[in-house]
């Protein structure tokens, strides 16, 4: 599986989050789309090749699936999993990508959701009740795009009490201090229980349509 990293790139959790998919016997990539420039240009270059949908991005994305599938112990499923903003690319990759599994978390969902969403392969989606970036409207849009498209997945109800990036540990700074508890307060944050759930279905999604 490929696996995409939030706006903050290659930070500790990504790693983990690869190390998690290899003890339970996945190949897992993860890929630094930050690689040209310094960091800020980095970072805009990366979102507007989120917007345009295509570029460096994308083509970073096709490579790591490329370079999964070429392996012998491959078996040529291939899963994408993302986290905010690389559950944003998680989404668009979804259809006509070659991907057989998409893992999205709290990514954004476009305008466009059901052209986007046409012969997409499964979905398993998990999001945050207070999440300022993904509104009720947002998750409506995506559940009837989903639906239209006839698109396997596995979608609940957000969980509650949960914001944006409750599946992102960072460590200590999640936990204690002030600045966590601001944090969470505008609807971010490290949510361990609805993080271990949500863990629980993608690996299950994963064993179903993956393994």
């Amino acid at each position: 599986m490929v696996v995409v990293h939030d706006i903050l790139g290659m930070a500790c959790d990504v790693e983990a989050y690869a190390d998690r998919f290899a003890r339970e016997g996945y190949l897992a990539l993860a890929p630094d789309l930050y690689t040209d420039g310094g960091f800020l240009r980095c970072v805009w270059a990366t979102f507007q090749s989120y917007r345009r949908r295509s570029g460096r991005a994308f083509d970073d994305i096709d490579a790591a699936r490329a370079w999964l599938a070429g392996r012998q112990d491959c078996n040529r499923k291939i899963a994408i999993i993302g986290f905010c903003l690389g559950g944003g690319f998680a989404l668009l990759m979804a259809a006509g990508r070659q991907f057989q599994v998409s893992a999205v978390n709290y990514g954004e969902v476009p305008a466009d959701a059901k052209q986007v969403f046409k012969g997409a392969c499964p979905i398993v989606a998990s999001y945050g009740a207070r999440d300022p970036y993904n509104k009720g409207e947002d998750l409506t849009r995506l559940r009837a795009a989903l639906a239209a498209a006839g698109v396997a997945n596995d979608f609940p109800e957000p969980y509650p009490g949960s914001g944006h990036s409750f599946m992102n540990d960072y460590g200590p700074l999640n936990r204690y201090g002030p600045l966590a508890a601001v944090i969470r307060v505008i609807g971010f944050g490290y949510d361990p229980s609805a993080s271990q759930h949500a863990w629980r279905r993608i690996l299950a999604f994963f064993d179903r349509y993956l393994r």
